[in-house]
């Protein structure tokens, strides 16, 4: 059952907030994956997975024109001991085995790169300090491929970084062995006219556990694809996402959990904060259970909190079922502007307004940020929060 709480066209704020919420379900919600560039057509903005893309500003990175120029991005790996990391060809047998491009961006980034990241944890392997991966624009545009393998029942944390000023089109490939655990922080910290367009794609044994957790704050324009498909039954996947969109940033997540394996799990919560004019963010969660998926249990959720008018939230969930024999699968859509009671209860107890908001925003992320479990980040992340809803009050 799908709930959405839409903004009512008589309230005061109608025109100046556009909030869509829908549950179109449209079959695998994209072109056939392919490895070649030339099987995407160069996309105008009336395809439904770029509906709500702003294509001027992606710099080149949809039609072509975008080559690989400056400095690009400068990439850091701190890893402890018991983790390989390798610099690899194009030939690497490793590059694209956990998923193929689904857009022409990534095709392109697939296309471009010269040089991809391999990071392994070997099999049994439990590392007790996290693997932390820099990534830091420094002008100009790249394509990158990185690719994070763990051996059968390993257990690992990666935090990717993401930094600076850059254009960047890139893939980011997640394998799990049996019984592996790996979770994975990906901020987006970017200056403010950066360009992130980039793939994610996890391949999840049998019994593993994957649980992501996306942080985007930066950037002139992001537009991630999280992607989730299963080797064997046991598989578990949480995504999580949290997105302070402020005035002129357009943030767009774009996820597929694929339900090809019986007896796997997935759960999704994404909620995202905006404010100032302009500031644009989308939600695309698709969930795809499969004929042979039997025994399935999946949810996804959007949360949305408009703080300011002249903020547009666009939160689609689908949800295609091919059988009837599954545990549970449900989605859910929420947008909606600032509590005035809550507001009003702290006020009456002597908080200051601009206090009072603070604490309701800081409630709302609670629990996605709990998820991320990386103290420093954590921390960082409360910071950078309080730093956006100062400018909001400034």
């Amino acid at each position: 059952m799908a709930e959405a709480q839409n903004i009512p066209v008589g309230s005061t704020t109608a025109g100046s907030i556009a909030v869509a919420a829908e549950s179109t379900v449209v079959s695998r919600m994209s072109a056939p994956p392919s490895f070649d560039v030339t099987d995407f057509p160069v996309p105008h903005g009336r395809e439904e997975e770029w509906r709500f893309t702003p294509l001027e500003r992606l710099r080149g990175l949809h039609d072509g024109t975008a080559v690989a120029t400056g400095e690009g991005v400068k990439v850091a790996v701190e890893a402890p001991e018991g983790v390989t990391v390798e610099t690899v060809g194009r030939d690497d047998a490793r590059i694209g085995k956990a998923g193929t491009p689904v857009d022409r961006v990534a095709a392109q980034a697939y296309s471009a790169f010269e040089r991809a990241s391999v990071v392994t944890v070997a099999k049994d392997t439990v590392l007790t300090e996290p693997i932390r991966i820099a990534v830091h624009g420094e002008g100009g545009t790249a394509f990158g491929h990185q690719v994070i393998e763990l051996g059968a029942f390993a257990e690992a944390v990666v935090v990717i970084d993401h930094t600076g000023d850059t254009v960047l089109a890139a893939n980011v490939d997640f394998v799990l062995g049996d019984g592996a655990k790996l979770t994975v922080v990906s901020v987006q910290d970017w200056d403010d006219k950066a360009v992130h367009v980039a793939q994610h794609n996890a391949l999840i044994g049998r019994d593993a556990s994957f649980k992501s957790v996306v942080v985007t704050f930066g950037g002139d324009v992001v537009r991630l694809h999280p992607r989730v498909e299963y080797t064997g039954p046991g598989g578990e996947a949480e995504l999580f996402g949290l997105y302070f969109t402020d005035a002129g940033q357009h943030q767009e997540h774009r996820l597929l959990v694929t339900h090809n394996t019986p007896h796997c799990k997935s759960n999704v919560v994404y909620k995202g904060a905006l404010q100032g004019d302009n500031a644009h963010a989308v939600w695309i969660g698709d969930v795809l259970i499969e004929a042979k998926a039997e025994g399935t249990d999946t949810y996804e959720m959007n949360r949305n909190l408009v703080l300011t008018d002249g903020s547009r939230v666009d939160s689609v969930p689908n949800l295609e079922i091919e059988t009837g024999e599954i545990v549970g699968a449900g989605h859910a859509s929420a947008t909606g502007r600032f509590d005035d009671e809550q507001l009003f209860y702290l006020m009456a107890r002597g908080i200051p307004e601009h206090e009072a908001r603070r604490l309701v925003v800081r409630g709302f992320f609670a629990e996605l940020v709990q998820q991320i479990g990386v103290t420093d980040i954590e921390e960082r992340l409360l910071a950078k929060i309080e730093e956006e809803l100062e400018a909001s009050v400034a």
